[in-house]
Order: C-alpha cells, then sequence, then structure tokens
C-alpha cells in the first residue's frame, strides 16, 4: 500500500521530506482504528504510560496540563469540550500500532520516535504550536480542523506564563478538516493547530532529531570514554616563550586542533556511537529479557509451529557495517554474534522487519552460528514467535 497517495516516495522525499508540508486524502483508504477512545483511556491509567491531559480555557486564553496516570474519576471531572488526551508510545503497548509504524518504512527505522494518540472531544486541541522534528497525523476518529502556518524559529513569540507552548499569534497559510484514514505531513518548525470537529482520535507519528548540541556532547563523552587517560597534549617541538610567556600561540592551537580531529574523525567511533544513541529506548524499564534462558532444544520446535518471528515493540533495532563486518545494535546495545556469512545475513533480515516469515529463514536454521543468534535474541526478547 502506497500511504502517500499519487505522490511516489522518491518524489515525496525530494519535494516534502523537511521542505513542506503535505496532505494526502485517504492514505489508509477503508481505514479502521484498532482502539476507541476508551482503550486509549484505559491506557492512561496505567504508571508505565505516559500521558497528559491539556484542557483550554478559551475565554481567558489558558491551558491547564495534568499529568497521568490518572483515575476513571479523573475524566467523569473533565468538562464536556476543549480538551485533549495524550498518550504517549502507544505502539509500545498495542502491536498493531507498531505495525502500523512499518507503513513508514521509507523512512530510516532508526528514526522513527513513537507513535502517540490523542483524543479530543468538540474544540479539544493543544493549541498553535510548532515541533522541532517531523510528524505524520493520521485521523483515526472523527474530524480534526487542521491550520497550519509558516516556519517557526527562537525569535517566534508565545503565550508567556503558561505550561505549554502556544504562540501568540499564527498566519495561517492552509486549513483542512481531516476525515478518518486521511494524514497530513508536517516538517519540523511549522507553525500547526488542530482542533476536534467532533469526537476524534489523531495518531501522531514523530521521528527522532536530535540537537546539534546533543550530537557533539554525546559523541565527544562517547569517545572520552573510549580514551586512556594516560594520552596526553604533548609539544616536543616547542619554541622558548620567554618574551611572552602567557602567550597562547598559533602552534599551540594547530596542536590541540589536530588532537580533535585526529579523535572526531574516527569513522568506526561515529557509527557505534549513532547507532547506541539512536537505538536507547525511550522507555527502557518497559523492556525486560526472559526470566529463564532457553536453550535451542527449547524453541527448535516452535519454527515448525510458528510462522512469524516478531520484533518485540519495546526493542529499537540499527545496524552498520564495519569494514563488511555487520555491526547490529538493539536498545543502546551491541549485539554479539559470529562473523560467519550467514550470521551476518540474518542479522540483516531480522533487523530490516519487524515481521520476518520463519519459511524464509529456514536456511540458516541448521548452522550453530545463526542458531546462537537466534536463541540470543528470543532470550534477550527483541524477537517472539507468532502464529
Amino acid at each position: 500500500m502506497n500511504i502517500l497517495g499519487d505522490i511516489s516516495t522518491e518524489t515525496f522525499l525530494s519535494e516534502y521530506w523537511q521542505k513542506k508540508p503535505l496532505l494526502i486524502r485517504n492514505a489508509f483508504p477503508d481505514f479502521e482504528p484498532p482502539v476507541d477512545p476508551d482503550d486509549i483511556a484505559g491506557l492512561s491509567l496505567d504508571e508505565d504510560v505516559e500521558s497528559r491531559i491539556l484542557i483550554e480555557d478559551v475565554d481567558k486564553q489558558s491551558w491547564q496540563v495534568r499529568h497521568g496516570p490518572f483515575s476513571e474519576q479523573s475524566f467523569t471531572e473533565l468538562p464536556k469540550e476543549n480538551w485533549t488526551l495524550l498518550v504517549q508510545a502507544v505502539d509500545h503497548w498495542i502491536p498493531e500500532f507498531a505495525d502500523l509504524l512499518e507503513q513508514f518504512s521509507f523512512i530510516p527505522s532508526w528514526r522513527r520516535d513513537d507513535l502517540m494518540v490523542s483524543f479530543a472531544p468538540k474544540g479539544g486541541s493543544v493549541g498553535p504550536h510548532y515541533d522541532l522534528y517531523d510528524v505524520f497525523l493520521v485521523q483515526g476518529m472523527g474530524q480534526r480542523h487542521w491550520q497550519l502556518g509558516p516556519k517557526c524559529d527562537d525569535n517566534t513569540k508565545t503565550l508567556p506564563d503558561l505550561p505549554v507552548k502556544i504562540l501568540e499569534s499564527m498566519n495561517v497559510e492552509h486549513e483542512w478538516t481531516l476525515n478518518p484514514g486521511d494524514m497530513l505531513y508536517i516538517p519540523p518548525s511549522y507553525a500547526h493547530n488542530g482542533v476536534a470537529v467532533n469526537d476524534c482520535m489523531t495518531f501522531s507519528i514523530g521521528f527522532r532529531a536530535p540537537s546539534e548540541a546533543d550530537v557533539l556532547q554525546g559523541f565527544t563523552d562517547h569517545l572520552a570514554a573510549e580514551l586512556n587517560n594516560d594520552q596526553r597534549y604533548t609539544d616536543p617541538a616547542l619554541k622558548s616563550a620567554e618574551d611572552s610567556p602567557a602567550f597562547i600561540d598559533d602552534d599551540a592551537i594547530e596542536r590541540f586542533r589536530q588532537i580533535l580531529q585526529q579523535n572526531i574523525s574516527q569513522e568506526s567511533q561515529l557509527k557505534k556511537w549513532l547507532a547506541q544513541t539512536m537505538t536507547e529506548p525511550k522507555y527502557e524499564e518497559l523492556h525486560q529479557p526472559l526470566e529463564e534462558e532457553l536453550e535451542w532444544e527449547d524453541i527448535e520446535s516452535l519454527f515448525k509451529e510458528a510462522t512469524l518471528l516478531t520484533q518485540n515493540e519495546t526493542s529499537r533495532w540499527a545496524y552498520f557495517k564495519d569494514e563488511q563486518q555487520v555491526c547490529l545494535f538493539i536498545n543502546g546495545q551491541t549485539q554479539a554474534m559470529a562473523e560467519s556469512k550467514n550470521a551476518q545475513e540474518l542479522a540483516q533480515h531480522l533487523a530490516n522487519a519487524r515481521h520476518v516469515n520463519i519459511e524464509d529463514i529456514t536456511s540458516y536454521l541448521t548452522e550453530p552460528d545463526c542458531q546462537n543468534l537466534l536463541l540470543d535474541l528470543i532470550n534477550g526478547n527483541y524477537l517472539y514467535f507468532e502464529g
């Protein structure tokens, strides 16, 4: 299914991705959401689920934010209109939403963040605002009216003394009402405001975008941890400083620049840091390995009985190649594996698809290196059997 409608993936990436918004009518034909509002409200009662409710006082132009976990009574105390329930990472809890993310495979999976569900009665919204990441907004139920404005930056004014960032004003350049199955793509920094026309649910698919400051700090911290403290600044060709001992000369600057350049230019370390960082789980506590480790004999028969191997919804996968060696990372950790060609191929196969047909990997199941890889991934609860 092409969720981009009449637009090809190549056209979307070259003309719209991080460049301009795009409305796609009927991106998901005959769309039936896998949850209803009661399901989402039920999730917000769980202390392991991140949730919040935003309540707008339209007359006073003020906002109130309440953080979960909520109780059933919390919902009886809400006004009839002008509020929104937001529940994060619903794809961790409901496999159908993890499958929905697979429809966006034209964007690297390590860039995905999570899928947030918002429910709102008439008038509910989170106010005019902008995000610093790409987002696809899929209308799941009811109708939501969207207004889009220009790109914003640090100089864009927001309303003071509010618990959320709300734009002081927004010049509306586009507006549409979305129906179930419609989808809106909004690039980073574009002003937008979605208001519920009636009881509605919207599914937001966001993407990770570390700041340049995070990249610099994260990578240099990673490099520093890898270095030996005995490696020190040296200046064997030092020239006399008698005339100006406090002066930092160009030679000293060059020596320090070389220290930075030699370390920052290590491509293998950059790959390792990037894979580790982009697979770090958002909610680390939600993922646990199996309580009792299994042996190959315990699971061998399951490869004949089940139809699919599925990535756990709480796992994030990425890999890179270092001198043709595949380096697999899951949830911020490197996955040990043999260097055999088949083990390397199998690792890539498992990383690139949330669901893998067991029929497609039967040729690997007799090789000990592949058996060890599969056993480690199943014991780590990164993979499970379906069907």
